[in-house]
């Protein structure tokens, strides 16, 4: 068992590798790049030589090629102690037109451009766009270096970064001294509640570990995922917060500030992080914190987009398992009787059927009986649950009813229960030990992919009940181009996919015994 699991993890490690690399080809090589600014407001208003100066600054952001600019390189020269101050005040000041240069100027011109050329780089140099002796808006001179990223360098960019480990010298410019520390009693409830923390001076999180009342209880900042940043579903918020934050109303508490001071706030001091020069240039700041770990995020009630889409997805899954097998055994065991030909009508209709019309009709039946028809938060009431579940199960009960029934009606015939019932064991004995525990097999590998499939969401139900779930994720990220989400929401399905096979083979081993995935040697 132990082998087959490492070979399956290690096929599917493979294979997710595999599917991000061909996203990636897909919307880095085989799209248009400039789609990318389709909903871009601040692309729109640039002009002239700002507006390249824009889109490879974006690009460079979006994973498509490196970018270098001219001032960039020497301040860089700079910096190495290569060039001194006033010789790269003096090379910067590069002319509006490659004869305008100045000695110097045309000097670090051509070594910049022999530089980039050598390592592959296209370098492109845009004159200043004048309207007789003025410069026009946008028109400044341009220099600059630019080459497309292999995909061997983004996909190893990409999964290098899937995890941020947090450490003592990720904050610049720290107070005191850096290190970590540990206290028995947090801050966050006066220092008179034991609640265990790990604390950090010189990280980027102030706290790396810490208890509290809320499930799971224990809770970190140490190891950060990082699926890929938005750019515009939702804005500089990496893919794995866009999808694990609670999305309900603000929470207010009476919470105790670093300072002591204390307050009415909805402030969650646990996911504080450093900006530095942030205390000092706000006055609310310097009342509450005692150093520059002020950005701090929000208690909200309610669920995340997981959260939705996984509970709705969980429950309509329990409702499939329990309709959808029952009527499944109800049809074997009468079988070309009325239950049988009712649901083998309901079972064609349902696959037959688009989901959008079936779902629509669900809805219009639910309104008409006095049911929530969207996913209103603010009714107050759990019946806004109802419609989705009993929409997303109606599929999965017709296939489950479908298959339930194949399998029994096959094992009925087999020669196993032609023995039994002359050996003597009673029907009902036949049908629980035999009939029923091996049509149960194949049919018990796919409940893992449907547990963990729930995360994923429903596309077509959360857009007709307005669920604020991850269903739409995916599809809203394509419609606008967001490079970041696309690829973070493809391995997310994907890492979901493999886990959901490998755990249902090893149900599926636990619940026939008979099944083995060691190998013997003969």
């Amino acid at each position: 068992m132990g082998k087959y699991l490492l070979k399956r993890i290690l096929h599917g490690v493979v294979s997710i590798i595999i599917v991000v690399a061909i996203v990636m080809v897909l919307i880095y090589s085989m799209l248009d790049r400039e789609l990318v600014f389709t909903a871009d407001n601040t692309y729109t208003r640039q002009v002239s030589n700002s507006k390249t100066a824009y889109m490879y600054t974006k690009w460079e952001q979006y994973g498509y090629l490196d970018y270098v600019t001219y001032s960039e390189w020497l301040n860089g020269l700079a910096r190495d102690g290569e060039i001194d101050e006033a010789t790269r005040a003096e090379a910067v000041a590069f002319g509006r037109k490659p004869e305008n240069d100045s000695k110097v100027a045309a000097q670090y011109v051509e070594k910049f451009t022999d530089y980039y050329e050598s390592q592959g780089y296209t370098v492109t140099r845009l004159n200043a766009k004048v309207n007789g002796r003025k410069l026009v808006t946008g028109g400044a001179q341009l220099l600059f270096a630019a080459k497309d990223l292999p995909l061997a360098t983004r996909l190893w960019n990409y999964f290098t970064g899937l995890v941020d480990i947090d450490n003592i010298h990720k904050a610049e410019e720290v107070e005191g001294e850096r290190g970590l520390s540990f206290t028995l009693y947090d801050p966050v409830y006066g220092g008179d509640k034991f609640s265990p923390a790990i604390m950090g001076n010189g990280t980027e999180h102030k706290y790396l570990l810490y208890f509290d009342g809320q499930f799971p209880y224990i809770h970190q900042n140490l190891a950060t995922i990082r699926l890929g940043t938005s750019y515009t579903v939702n804005k500089d918020v990496d893919v794995a917060d866009t999808m694990s934050r609670s999305q309900g109303t603000y929470m207010m508490s009476t919470v105790t500030f670093p300072t002591g001071h204390t307050e009415q706030s909805a402030d969650d001091l646990h996911t504080a992080t450093y900006m530095l020069g942030s205390r000092e240039a706000n006055q609310l700041n310097l009342e509450r914190f005692t150093d520059d770990y002020t950005v701090v995020g929000a208690v909200r009630g309610g669920f995340s987009k997981l959260g939705f889409s996984f509970v709705i997805g969980v429950l309509s899954v329990i409702l499939s398992y329990i309709v959808g097998l029952s009527l499944g055994v109800a049809m074997a065991l009468n079988k070309d009787k009325l239950i049988d030909k009712l649901g083998t009508v309901y079972t064609v209709l349902i696959i037959a059927m688009p989901s959008l019309a079936y779902i629509f009709a669900v809805k219009a039946i639910g309104g008409k009986l006095g049911l929530p028809t969207t996913f209103d938060m603010g009714l107050g009431t759990k019946l806004i649950y109802v419609l989705p579940i009993i929409s997303l199960s109606m599929r999965s009960i017709a296939d489950l009813m479908k298959w339930m029934r194949r399998y029994m009606v096959d094992q009925a015939t087999s020669d196993y229960v032609k023995f039994a019932r002359s050996g003597g064991l009673s029907e009902r004995e036949i049908f629980t030990k035999h009939i029923m525990k091996n049509a149960a097999i194949p049919i018990v590998h796919g409940i893992p992919g449907q547990v963990l499939g729930a995360m994923i969401g429903a596309i077509i139900t959360e857009r007709v009940y307005v669920v604020p779930g991850a269903g739409n994720l995916l599809t809203e990220a394509i419609n606008k181009y967001d490079n970041g989400v696309i690829v973070g929401v493809t391995l997310f399905y994907a890492v979901l996919s493999v886990v959901s096979v490998i755990l249902g083979d090893i149900l599926m081993a636990t619940v026939d015994p008979r099944i083995s995935f060691t190998t013997k040697d003969r």
